[in-house]
């Protein structure tokens, strides 16, 4: 087994360039009172001897280490992968390093995880978890460095975020199979003690309903998980019910998707006998054939608008607003009667 290399330290490098340690240190920082000669010369034996600065070390003399702490449910989701995509963008542009936590959508290992990242002297944390708990309050007030939420909210508001309209958009998807003139329209949602997707996204089909005048029929409505094969499941079982929906709401575009493929098992066509509607407008939205109606969710602009009001905060820049709201939109294709939205 091969021996580990010894680690190059700034002496090392100090020693082999014949200049003083604090030159080194000048160079790596960039400052410029440096000889351009000399600055070549220490740049050149820092790559033949592959040094690497100690970041820990640099943070520790900064008391910042330009790294930013991100807490994600499920990096396997494309709405959450598209959404880090954002801060990525953003970390980068304003020179952030990110570590990225999976969470599991398990609320235990998302308080571990935030506060393993603050031990970690990270500069500002982002959080993309679930429900804001008094227990995530607890970790969060211990906290000396800026946190600020993405894609979900604090009740009470006490922390920075960046959201959307969730029940007021998931009317407007169900006021379009409403406006087809459907009179039993199938749910397919998340679990109802979900207070960030769930239960606002099922408020809304609610509200569209008794906007219209129909009473809400508990017999068209099935919970599961959010996934692909959760929705091909309970859109089938209410497909073959003896009261079958002649349109179905998904609260997302897997479960809208599941659904698709669900009406089209049983001989029927979409959206001719069924019309489907989703939510998200992740890519798989548009490799589904029929397209996929959907709300389109600024998935990229929630991560970048995040990162960038965290950056506000870590660099004591005036904030405006620490509770934006951002819009969606209804993207309506081929699952739908209604190819544009009225």
């Amino acid at each position: 087994m091969a021996r580990k290399k010894e680690t190059i330290t700034i002496y090392d490098v100090a020693r082999e360039a014949g200049v003083s340690m604090a030159t080194v240190s000048r160079v790596v920082n960039g400052n410029p009172n440096v000889k351009p000669v000399t600055r070549k010369k220490v740049l050149d034996t820092i790559r033949r001897m592959g040094y690497r600065p100690n970041a820990v070390a640099r943070g520790l003399a900064s008391k910042k280490t330009t790294t930013v702490g991100v807490v994600i449910p499920d990096i396997s989701n494309a709405f959450f992968a598209e959404l880090t995509r954002g801060i990525e963008d953003i970390a980068t542009m304003y020179h952030y390093n990110i570590i990225l936590c999976n969470s599991d959508l398990k609320k235990e290992k998302e308080l571990q995880l935030t506060e393993a990242l603050l031990e970690k002297q990270v500069d500002g944390l982002l959080f993309l978890g679930g429900e804001v708990t008094e227990e995530h309050r607890e970790v969060f007030s211990g906290s000396h460095v800026p946190i600020v939420l993405a894609a979900t909210q604090d009740q009470r508001e006490e922390r920075p975020s960046v959201i959307t309209d969730q029940v007021g958009s998931a009317q407007e998807a169900t006021e379009v199979l409403i406006r087809e003139g459907h009179e039993r329209i199938g749910f397919l949602g998340g679990p109802l003690t979900d207070p960030i997707i769930g239960y606002p996204r099922y408020q809304g089909y609610r509200q569209a309903l008794e906007e219209a005048g129909r009473a809400l029929d508990e017999s068209q409505i099935r919970l599961g998980n959010y996934r692909y094969d959760s929705g091909y499941e309970l859109a089938m079982e209410l497909l073959k019910g003896d009261a079958a929906p002649t349109a179905l709401f998904g609260v997302n575009d897997e479960m809208a998707v599941g659904a698709i493929h669900a009406v089209q098992d049983l001989g029927k066509r979409v959206p001719e006998d069924v019309s489907v509607i989703g939510f998200d407008n992740v890519p798989l939205a548009t490799q589904v054939r029929p397209l996929l109606s959907t709300v389109a969710v600024p998935m990229y602009d929630i991560g970048a608008v995040a990162m960038r009001l965290l950056t506000k905060y870590m660099n004591d820049e005036t904030v405006e607003q620490n509770q934006v709201v951002l819009q969606n939109q209804l993207q309506l294709r081929d699952s739908t009667r209604l190819q544009e939205a009225e």
